[in-house]
């Protein structure tokens, strides 16, 4: 999951200044951490150690509270409800990426997946998307091929993965749902070949470039058998001492 937190970091300074080119600068003074990497350490957290997720994620939040969350999920872990709240936002696919390296089965990971997501976005798109993405990063990390994991995504999820990346780019803008992030970011992966020029691929689509950047990292991690070790220095960096410990411990148990 490593992966994921460093398209989320890297992606961090673009999110509102998108760069449409692969020359991007990968880490500087200003790259941060967001929502996105608290949320999916929060879904680790919670799969190492069996705490109840809704919980997690309400003090997770507590805990960061200016980390840039969405609107909706913002008015959810403020106050006192739990019920989801029908949400296809790209929130459900950004912090999904511990089931596809946690679960055995791709059965179970779709099975967690939906578990996990439907906590808050329990609309049929936002489960589509966090499904897709987690079952992605299993394919990936049990062998499968860019052409099997990409047949596979359409075939089940309906996603049009038929585009390149150069057709994306010039018309993609800022779109927090998951129709309008997880083609995308699957898309920078296949597209990819390396975990850095995943990475680039991702934050040059446009858009939602931190969140775009965390579901490719997630599944590029997953398929190249890790991060570079100086990207990985990097993201230890920018991270707390308690988001670190957690990805640590998630890292040992579930070998990745």
């Amino acid at each position: 999951m490593i992966g994921a937190l460093a398209g989320d970091i890297i992606g961090s300074i673009y999110e509102f200044s998108n760069h449409k080119g692969l020359d991007i600068e990968l880490f500087s003074d200003l790259s941060y951490f967001t929502d996105d990497s608290v949320l999916t350490v929060a879904l680790a957290d919670s799969i190492l150690y069996g705490k109840p997720y809704v919980k997690l994620l309400k003090a997770y939040y507590n805990e960061y509270p200016d980390a840039g969350y969405g609107g909706m999920f913002h008015q959810w872990a403020s106050s006192d409800k739990s019920k989801p709240y029908n949400s296809f936002g790209n929130g459900a696919a950004m912090r999904i990426s511990p089931v596809g390296f946690a679960f055995q089965t791709l059965e179970e990971v779709l099975q967690k997946a939906e578990e996990y997501t439907a906590v808050t976005h329990d609309h049929p798109e936002g489960i589509r998307g966090a499904q897709a993405v987690a079952a992605s990063i299993f394919l990936a990390r049990t062998g499968f091929t860019r052409d099997q994991i990409r047949t596979g995504v359409q075939e089940r999820f309906g996603y049009n993965l038929a585009r390149t990346c150069d057709e994306i780019r010039p018309g993609n803008h800022f779109d927090e749902t998951c129709q309008g992030s997880v083609p995308e970011a699957i898309t920078a992966f296949l597209e990819s070949n390396s975990f850095e020029h995943a990475i680039r691929l991702a934050i040059s689509l446009g858009g939602d470039s931190d969140t775009i950047a965390c579901i490719t990292g997630g599944m590029a991690q997953a398929f190249y058998g890790g991060v570079p070790a100086e990207i990985e220095a990097l993201v230890e960096d920018r991270l707390t001492p308690e988001l670190a410990t957690v990805t640590a411990a998630f890292r040992r148990r579930y070998h990745c």
